[in-house]
């Protein structure tokens, strides 16, 4: 029996869970002249809803994940590479006629592979400047191009001066849509709403939220219905409460539970839990270890109060250090920032500390 969710990969067609506003509020932008500024912590579906949203349109697109970017240099190339990759290698000669450094390209007929490099002594600043004209150039009004930088609040950290470069760059693109994604919500609000920052307010600023509880439920029923439809309604509410509706670990916890059923219809979310986690053993004991005591301390104290075992009000961590290591950890990863306030980012590393503390 086929499983009826997906984790680990963008997800597209049935797999996609109910995102309908959130999907045509970035249509909308996309549709329109401006940009799109898209803040979620990691793992939540921004590159799975952009997909979504692009993929009717019809429209050459760019995606880059400045995370794997290196330095202004390596940021020109790889756009460059993509650049290549939307356009037959015949053009090459048209499409870099007024490039002031011209790269060497190679091609390999074989995998259809091709490996750009610029001289180490080049300049890098005047090569992005003509990659990026190049590609207001290559779109047109009626089909602009889509360019999607994934964690943009590297942006500073590949070089500190890079965001005002490139804000004066493409302040004048008639023929591209720029989508920013970034998962640390504050380092994106401080390039994008700090009215100091080159990039106040250049485009629509959405944030995703976890996928709303009735929608989330009604996807998981569905799925696990093919399986066992008595108790699929139970199912996804237990798997919900697990995961407190984080789209990845929700997605995750169903397509193991899915197929423990299709095994033996009478396993338990327990049990599935249980297996995650010693599959996953080795890599939360690395992730613990890399933790200094303090930031071990705080997550254990935001899990024992999360299990309501425990409050701040008789915490002994003083309030100035905790709020830098929730920064710290937050731009780690570890944790995410919701309405509520600070929690673990992974519920089964949470649980994989409680199991590790038990007597």
């Amino acid at each position: 029996m086929k499983n009826s969710f997906k984790y680990g990969s963008i997800v597209e067609g049935n797999f996609f869970t109910n995102r309908a506003e959130d999907l045509v509020k970035a249509t909308q932008v996309i549709q329109s002249s401006n940009h799109l500024i898209l803040i979620s912590p990691r793992r939540y579906g921004k590159t799975s809803l952009i997909n979504k949203a692009i993929a009717p349109l019809n429209r050459p697109t760019i995606f880059l994940n400045l995370q794997l970017v290196t330095s202004v240099a390596d940021f020109a190339t790889e756009l460059l590479k993509r650049v290549f990759a939307l356009y037959p290698m015949e053009k090459a000669k048209q499409i870099l006629k007024n490039f002031r450094i011209v790269p060497t390209i190679s091609f390999n007929p074989i995998s259809n592979a091709i490996d750009i490099s610029f001289a180490p002594t080049a300049p890098a600043k005047p090569i992005l400047e003509d990659v990026f004209a190049l590609i207001d150039t290559l779109g047109k009004k009626q089909k602009r191009l889509i360019v999607v930088f994934d964690e943009f609040q590297e942006i500073r950290a590949i070089d500190k001066s890079l965001d005002k470069h490139l804000r004066s760059i493409i302040q004048h693109h008639q023929n591209v849509n720029y989508v920013f994604m970034g998962s640390q919500e504050s380092l994106m609000q401080d390039i994008f709403e700090r009215k100091k920052s080159p990039f106040y307010h250049f485009g629509v600023l959405q944030t995703l939220d976890v996928i709303p509880y009735a929608d989330f439920e009604k996807f998981l029923t569905k799925g696990f219905s093919s399986v066992h439809k008595p108790s699929a309604a139970s199912l996804a509410k237990n798997i919900l409460s697990f995961t407190r509706q984080h789209p990845y670990y929700t997605q995750m916890l169903a397509f193991h539970y899915f197929n423990a059923l299709c095994r033996k219809k009478s396993s338990t979310m327990q049990d599935v839990i249980s297996s995650i986690i010693r599959e996953h053993d080795m890599d939360y004991e690395r992730l613990w270890m890399g933790l200094n005591r303090k930031d071990r301390e705080l997550i254990l104290e935001l899990i024992l109060i999360e299990k309501q075992l425990k409050n701040t009000a008789n915490s002994h961590i003083p309030t100035s250090t905790r709020y830098s290591a929730y920064k710290r950890l937050l731009q780690k990863g570890f944790l995410i920032q919701t309405k509520e306030g600070y929690r673990i980012e992974d519920p089964f590393f949470a649980e994989w500390i409680m199991n590790k503390r038990k007597p």
